[in-house]
């Protein structure tokens, strides 16, 4: 009788310890590691081509982020990096060797001439 009632014991401190383990699904609205929307800027994926038209808009873009967009679309030696009025992000880099006018967007549309 004593070990029937410590094994009951036993098998209930461990199915506590597994229930305690698992996770329950979340509440509408939580963010999880399953549900967090992608932050646009870290999307990883460049968008833009020569002489797009850019939009205007409120850019919340970082130098630091601008760089890496036009890095990641083939620009180097980018300088003279300014945001204008409108909220794009204007400057001079090189493509193919030969210099280029580059401009980024609020939406991170990527544009050269």
């Amino acid at each position: 009788m004593r070990t029937s009632l410590a094994l009951a014991a036993a098998l209930t401190l461990a199915g506590t310890g597994i229930a305690a383990a698992q996770t329950s699904p979340a509440a509408p609205g939580t963010k999880t590691e399953t549900n967090v929307k992608a932050d646009p800027h870290s999307d990883g994926t460049p968008h833009g081509s020569v002489g797009q038209t850019l939009e205007s808009g409120a850019n919340s873009f970082t130098e630091g982020q601008v760089k890496k967009r036009f890095a990641k679309m083939g620009f180097g030696e980018v300088k003279d990096l300014k945001k204008d009025d409108q909220g794009i992000w204007r400057g001079m880099a090189t493509h193919a060797g030969k210099p280029v006018s580059i401009g980024m967007d609020y939406k991170g549309n990527v544009a050269a001439q």
